[in-house]
């Protein structure tokens, strides 16, 4: 078996109870373990902060409109992985292209998306909307010193509210770590990933 990871890789019984029953929930509902909660759980205090990190970015509601002063329409989920995906093309990270692109599929029920965005985002098939939010999250990549207020104006003629804008910004910025990370360790996408999503699902026989 190919190694997950170049760094130890712990047991998943010799773990602390709140990393164990986190990845175990993660399996009960995936099916499996992705290997990112394994390759990194060697360093336990740096797993939970960039747990926690990742959660308060990407486990909440999204895409709906309130009332909040600057929040604009938020983003979806879909959206927030596709920030993923083409921050990740841009670092040149496997990992998280793969399983992101598989998530993105999954959300989008699109089974081309992640593939046009992984090699040029600006031929995919995506909103107007979305293509401003990718300049933004590949300008936070690749030339974050040059952000100006007019990237922010762009942002806002597209309906993108002040939160949504450092939504956009935060997630491009942690998966920047996240890549670095994963390119680091040699981190290994689960085969389960490669297939997810591509092929839509027969429905099911009318009873």
């Amino acid at each position: 078996m190919t190694a997950i990871s170049r760094y130890p890789v712990p047991d998943l019984a010799d773990l602390p109870e709140d990393m164990r029953t986190r990845i175990l929930d993660v399996q009960a509902k995936a099916g499996f373990v992705p290997n990112v909660f394994l390759a990194l759980a060697h360093r336990p205090a740096e797993w939970r902060a960039f747990m926690a990190y990742h959660d308060a970015l990407l486990v909440k509601d999204t895409g709906t409109l309130t009332d909040q002063q600057g929040s604009g329409q938020g983003l979806t989920k879909g959206e927030r992985e596709m920030i993923i995906v083409v921050t990740s093309a841009v670092n040149q990270c496997l990992y998280c292209v793969v399983a992101h692109g598989a998530i993105l599929r999954v959300y989008e029920k699109k089974p081309l998306i992640a593939d046009q965005l992984a090699v040029n985002y600006r031929k995919a098939d995506i909103t107007p909307r979305q293509r401003a939010m990718l300049d933004f999250a590949f300008k936070i990549t690749t030339a974050s010193h040059l952000i100006d207020d007019g990237d922010h104006a762009t942002l806002r003629a597209h309906g993108f509210g002040d939160d949504d804008i450092w939504d956009i910004g935060a997630i491009s910025a942690f998966f920047g770590l996240s890549n670095r990370m994963a390119n680091l360790s040699g981190m290994r996408p689960n085969d389960e990933f490669y297939l997810m999503g591509r092929v839509p699902k027969a429905p099911k026989p009318a009873a």
